[in-house]
């Protein structure tokens, strides 16, 4: 059994060499957020949320990218109000969002 119910890892890997990454679109800031705000709403912590930063995902030509488990639900996101989306629909209520899904 996990030990959470949600566990979100984001890529906040940053490519030296000039290839796309996700930290080239802020990735640690939405990360923060994403973290910030699972608290705020009371989902964070044993039994609830996790929020986590992760190396490279190896999804890069599509990012950024997080990834959702135990479901294994990849998404991208452009800003703070898609990660707000995936907050209040996927976290909060268990509805994937597919506009964001890859």
């Amino acid at each position: 059994m996990s030990c959470y119910k949600y566990h979100v890892f984001f890529c906040t890997n940053q490519r030296e060499d000039g290839a796309a990454c996700c930290a080239r679109f802020d990735a640690q800031a939405m990360r923060d957020h994403a973290k910030k705000r699972s608290k705020e709403l009371g989902i964070a912590g044993p039994g609830k949320v996790r929020i986590n930063s992760a190396g490279c995902l190896d999804r890069c030509a599509e990012g950024p990218v997080l990834v959702v488990y135990p479901e294994g639900t990849w998404y991208s996101y452009l800003d703070q109000s898609d990660i707000d989306e995936i907050i209040d629909e996927h976290l909060v209520h268990g509805r994937p969002v597919d506009r964001l899904k890859i």
